[in-house]
C-alpha cells in the first residue's frame, strides 16, 4: 500500500492510491517508470518506500538482507534455462520448488522431484530454485512497521503443510502448533525484517518450521496480504486504520495499540475453491493458487471453529457414514491413526487395496475397493460407490503429477457428488479432529466475540 501527498503546500492533497498488484507483480525496471510518473506529476510516494518491494522480491538481494542479519532461507539459487535449472536442482537437492521473482498467486510455480518434472517447467528469463521443505508447518504474521518499531498483529499457523499456496490452506489463529522458543524466534525475524526493509506500513512474513525445530524465512511482503480481514475481524485491531496513520507520519508508540498477544477465542480462515464449477478440474492443492474466496468462521475451542468454517466454504464435515482412504505410500502409516479415529467414531472404512493392507495390518476393519483401472464385472469400483452416494468423505493423497490416473478420477466422482474430499494429510487429521471434538455452541455475532475478548484482555 502506498499513499500520494501533494509536494505543493499550497494545494495539500493526499489520496489512497492502489498499488498492490503493481507493486508485487511488475518488473523493476516498469515499477522505476511507475514511479518516476508519479513523482513528475507533483506527488511524493509516502508510506513504504519503492526501494523496501523491490528488496523482498529480488530473492538476490533479498538473500543478502537475511545473510547479513543471521536469517535463514531455504537453499536456493537463480537459473537462466532448463538445462541450467536441472543442475542447480541438483546441486540443491530434490525435492525443488521452481519460480519466477515478482509473482502473485503462486503463479507458473511447480514443485518437482525429477530433472524430467524440472525438464518440463518452461523457464522464461531468470527463475528462482528453491528447496522444497517436505512435510514443513508453514506460518503466517501480519505486522505494523513505522520504519523502526515493529508491532505483531497475529501469528497464524496454516492447517496444509508449506507447498501449498496460502491463498488455499486454511488458517488458525492462534497458532496452535508452535513452542515459546519457536514463537520467540519468530518475532525476532518478523521485527528484524520491519526494520530492514524499512517497512511504513503493512508487513507480510511466511516462514517454514521443520521437524527439527529451524525456522526458515519464505519471503516478506511489505504490503497488505489477504489475511489483514481475517487478523482485523478476529483481534478487534483495524489494520487498515493503523497502517494508513503511519503511513502518514504517526509511530507504532502513537496509536495505543494493545498489547501483543494471541487471541483467547479460535479462528480459522478457510478457502472457497470452485472446483465443483469446474467440470474435470482436479482439486488437488499445490503451490498456484486455486481458491476463488474465502470466509471464516470462530468459536471457544478450535476444532468448532473448524468445522464452522468447513460448513461454511461449503465443504460441511460429515458426522456419520462411509469413508473412503486412498493414500500415497510415503504417507500409508500416518493414516492409521486417522483411520483409527474414524472407526472408533462409528465410520466405516473403505480403501483402495494398498492402504487397506496398511490398515489391516494395523488391526482396522477396512473394507477393500477396486481402483478404476482395476475394474471387474459386477464389482464396484470406488467411483461407482461414490457416485451411488456410498461415500460420505474421501480422503485421496495424490502420487506424482498423473492428473489422469485412478486418483484423478475419484477426486472427479467426489466432487461431482459433493462428497468432501481432502488431499492433504494434515487437512485429513484437522477435518477428523473436528468431527470428533466439534461441538454446539451459542450464536454470537463478531461483535460480541470482540467485547468479550476485550474485557478478558
Amino acid at each position: 500500500m502506498a499513499l500520494l501527498r501533494r509536494k505543493s503546500k499550497a494545494e495539500p492533497c493526499i489520496s489512497l492510491v492502489p498499488l498492490l498488484v503493481t507493486t508485487v507483480t511488475t518488473p523493476p525496471a516498469e515499477l522505476h517508470v511507475v514511479r518516476t510518473a508519479i513523482e513528475e506529476a507533483g506527488y511524493t510516494i509516502i508510506g513504504t518506500p519503492y526501494d523496501a518491494v523491490d528488496l523482498a522480491e529480488d530473492r538476490e538481494r533479498f538473500a543478502g538482507l537475511l545473510r547479513a542479519h543471521g536469517l535463514r532461507p531455504p537453499a536456493w539459487a537463480m537459473a537462466e534455462s532448463g538445462a541450467d535449472a536441472i543442475r542447480v536442482a541438483n546441486e540443491i537437492g530434490y525435492p525443488v520448488l521452481i519460480r519466477p521473482s515478482y509473482v502473485l498467486g503462486g503463479r507458473s510455480m511447480r514443485v518437482c522431484y525429477t530433472d524430467e518434472a524440472v525438464a518440463q517447467v518452461p523457464v522464461h528469463g531468470r527463475v528462482l530454485v528453491d528447496r522444497f521443505l517436505e512435510n514443513a508447518v508453514e506460518v503466517d504474521v501480519d505486522a505494523l512497521c513505522d520504519g523502526t518499531e515493529t508491532y505483531i498483529a497475529a501469528i497464524m499457523q496454516h492447517v496444509e503443510e508449506a507447498g501449498v499456496h496460502s491463498g488455499d490452506s486454511a488458517c488458525v489463529l492462534p497458532a496452535p502448533g508452535l513452542s515459546p522458543a519457536q514463537t520467540e524466534e519468530i518475532q525476532r525475524t518478523v521485527r528484524i525484517l520491519g526494520r530492514s526493509l524499512g517497512v511504513v506500513g503493512l508487513l507480510n512474513v511466511q516462514l517454514a518450521l521443520t521437524g527439527d525445530g529451524e525456522v526458515y524465512v519464505i519471503e516478506a511482503n511489505p504490503r497488505a496480504s489477504r489475511t489483514v480481514p481475517f487478523v482485523s475481524k478476529a483481534t478487534g485491531v483495524q489494520l487498515v486504520a493503523a497502517a494508513c496513520r503511519i503511513s502518514a507520519g504517526a509511530t507504532i508508540r502513537e496509536l495505543g495499540l494493545p498489547p501483543e498477544r494471541p487471541p483467547r477465542q479460535w479462528s480459522v480462515k478457510a478457502a472457497v475453491l470452485p472446483f465443483a464449477r469446474f467440470p474435470g478440474s482436479d482439486p488437488v492443492l499445490g503451490p498456484e493458487m486455486r481458491s476463488t474466496g474465502e470466509v471464516m468462521a470462530s468459536a471457544a475451542d478450535l476444532p468448532t471453529a473448524f468445522a464452522k468454517a468447513e460448513r461454511a466454504a461449503g465443504r460441511a464435515l460429515p458426522r456419520s457414514g462411509s469413508v473412503f482412504l486412498s493414500i500415497r505410500p510415503a504417507e500409508k502409516m500416518a493414516s492409521v491413526p486417522i483411520a483409527a479415529t474414524l472407526l472408533g467414531l462409528g465410520f466405516k472404512l473403505l480403501a483402495t487395496h494398498g492402504t487397506a493392507e496398511t490398515l489391516a495390518a494395523a488391526g482396522l476393519e477396512v473394507e477393500p475397493v477396486r481402483k478404476l483401472s482395476e475394474a471387474v464385472d459386477d464389482e464396484p469400483t470406488v467411483v461407482d460407490l461414490i457416485r451411488r452416494g456410498r461415500c460420505d468423505l474421501v480422503i485421496n493423497t495424490p502420487e506424482g503429477q498423473n492428473a489422469r490416473s485412478d486418483g484423478y478420477a475419484i477426486r472427479e466422482a467426489a466432487l461431482s457428488r459433493r462428497v468432501p474430499c481432502i488431499t492433504t494429510m494434515s487437512g485429513a487429521a484437522a477435518a477428523v479432529h473436528a468431527i470428533a471434538n466439534a461441538r454446539a455452541e451459542e450464536a454470537k455475532s463478531l461483535q460480541e466475540r470482540i467485547d468479550a475478548e476485550t474485557r478478558t484482555a
